[in-house]
């Protein structure tokens, strides 16, 4: 989907604000039809002169970043956020410059990592708690049972409740490395993260919080929520949602439980500001009509004023999905992906992308991107090296990046020999006694190709390697004769950047 023009948001002393919403006007226009939809509701285009505007510090890094796509009221969710000190002195404003303002961004919990593509959104809590704000992590443990049916052709598979739970604590521990939570509040095993007992001095703090929607949900009695809230959705405003449209012009089945999910999201927002008084839900652009739905219902309920923010949907500058490349998903769990494999993914970056990525990825101050985007031909590398440095940084720690430049030395310049932060898997003495491990099973089974197949295709190509020995027969197996001279671990290597170990697990 369209982004605004990153290229173009450096800080507004520096470019004039004409300048930079004919900027990011232009770069949604450049975007492929399919794209096209959200190009043209771009807060940038719709709401220009309300942007060059704005006074609270969320709004305007959003804004100056390139993180916005769509909001309700920005102009009075820019007064409710505020923290100018001069609003403290107005007597005419009911503004409190103290005043900690509570938003949440939900998370269903339909796979057991989070993967590069939820970062964006992770992001957007990040900046909003530095802003001295509340950030609210919802699991989707309730809503999980149903499944989102954005974007999707077919029903998603339902998990079973084990599942879910299991998936919500692989997901839940990546925001630790972005936020800073409450004693207790950064995972669901604390039962006073309902809400139930939560104080207003509580509320006060920026400090975040983790809930799961399934403790109001799985409480929900069917008969009494139709009763209660079935009044506040109409299906005619529901088939015009644009989520509902594309699944029904394809002629997808959809059916009644995913059609619920819309109602459920909405019902969400309503109790979170029941329980810790949420203004703000923020999210996807795909979940612009889920969003509005919410802070309807609120408004219907309790004559509750709510809010809802979306970011743009990120694809790369060549069209294709953000989180996922040829050989697999970018998982944001070091068990799923290794360090120096997240490190390797935005240091092949695509030219076009760098200074996108660096205002929407890293924390670098926007004039030093600015320098950074002067860089032209190979010099656009040192960029690169700075996003993934940066980004992998955040996620992983500053640790982690002596590991990764001791495998880059080792794998691209013949010296040092760490592999400490490649992917690695494990081989027994059995595994490989007689016709050994095939090749290609090892290189799936290290992340390095896809399927069965692409791991062929790897091999067929020319671009599977055994340390140094290029793998010609897509056949051929590990054996124990590949371990010599001591030997307990070797280097499968998936073209010129790519790579994992298999270590030999002695009995």
């Amino acid at each position: 989907m369209a982004f605004a023009s990153t290229h173009a948001f450096t800080t507004f002393g520096k470019i004039g604000k004409s300048h930079v919403f004919r900027n990011a006007a232009r770069a949604t226009s450049t975007r492929s039809a399919s794209s096209q939809l959200y190009a043209d509701s771009s807060i940038y285009s719709t709401e220009a002169a309300e942007l060059e505007e704005l006074k609270s510090t969320f709004l305007i890094t959003l804004r100056d970043r390139g993180f916005l796509h769509q909001c309700t009221n920005i102009a009075e969710l820019d007064k409710v956020l505020h923290d100018d000190a001069s609003n403290a002195s107005n007597e005419d404003s009911d503004e409190d410059s103290n005043n900690v303002v509570s938003a949440y961004l939900g998370f269903d919990a339909t796979a057991d990592s989070l993967h590069v593509g939820s970062l964006l959104q992770i992001m957007i809590l990040r900046h909003f708690q530095q802003s001295g704000h509340k950030p609210i992590v919802l699991l989707g443990g309730g809503t999980s049972k149903v499944g989102d049916p954005t974007g999707k052709d077919e029903s998603r598979k339902l998990l079973t409740q084990e599942t879910i739970q299991s998936n919500a604590r692989g997901i839940s521990s990546v925001f630790k490395k972005f936020l800073t939570f409450e004693d207790g509040k950064d995972s669901l095993d604390d039962d006073t993260n309902s809400g139930d007992d939560y104080s207003s001095a509580n509320l006060q703090s920026s400090d975040a919080i983790m809930v799961d929607n399934d403790t109001w949900l799985n409480q929900l009695k069917y008969l009494d929520f139709l009763r209660d809230y079935g009044t506040q959705f109409t299906i005619n405003r529901m088939m015009s949602f644009e989520s509902v449209k594309q699944r029904l012009e394809r002629e997808a089945p959809f059916s009644f439980l995913e059609f619920n999910y819309m109602i459920l999201q909405a019902y969400d927002f309503l109790e979170l500001n029941r329980r810790f008084g949420v203004k703000l839900q923020l999210g996807g652009a795909d979940q612009w009509g889920n969003i509005i739905s919410g802070v309807d219902l609120g408004r219907r309920c309790d004559s509750a004023s709510l809010f809802g923010l979306t970011a743009p949907l990120l694809t790369t500058s060549d069209g294709k999905k953000m989180g996922k490349t040829e050989g697999g998903a970018i998982w944001l769990n070091a068990d799923k992906l290794s360090p120096y494999d997240y490190w390797q993914f935005w240091r092949n970056t695509n030219d076009d992308d760098v200074i996108r990525f660096l205002k929407l990825f890293t924390e670098l101050p926007l004039d030093r991107i600015q320098d950074l985007s002067q860089l032209q031909g190979k010099d656009i590398n040192k960029a690169k090296i700075v996003l993934a440095d940066e980004a992998t940084t955040m996620l992983h720690g500053k640790q982690s990046l002596d590991e990764i430049r001791e495998t880059v030395k080792s794998m691209f310049t013949g010296g040092g020999v760490s592999t400490d932060s490649l992917p690695r898997i494990y081989v027994s003495t059995e595994d490989i006694d007689g016709e050994g491990v095939r090749f290609a099973d090892l290189f799936l089974d290290l992340g390095l190709a896809s399927s069965k197949k692409d791991a062929k295709r790897l091999i067929k190509g020319g671009g599977a390697r055994l340390e140094q020995d290029k793998i010609t027969d897509e056949l051929a197996c590990l054996t124990k004769s590949n371990f010599i001279d001591g030997k307990t671990e070797l280097t499968l290597k998936a073209g010129k950047k790519r790579a994992g170990v298999v270590e030999l697990r002695l009995d």
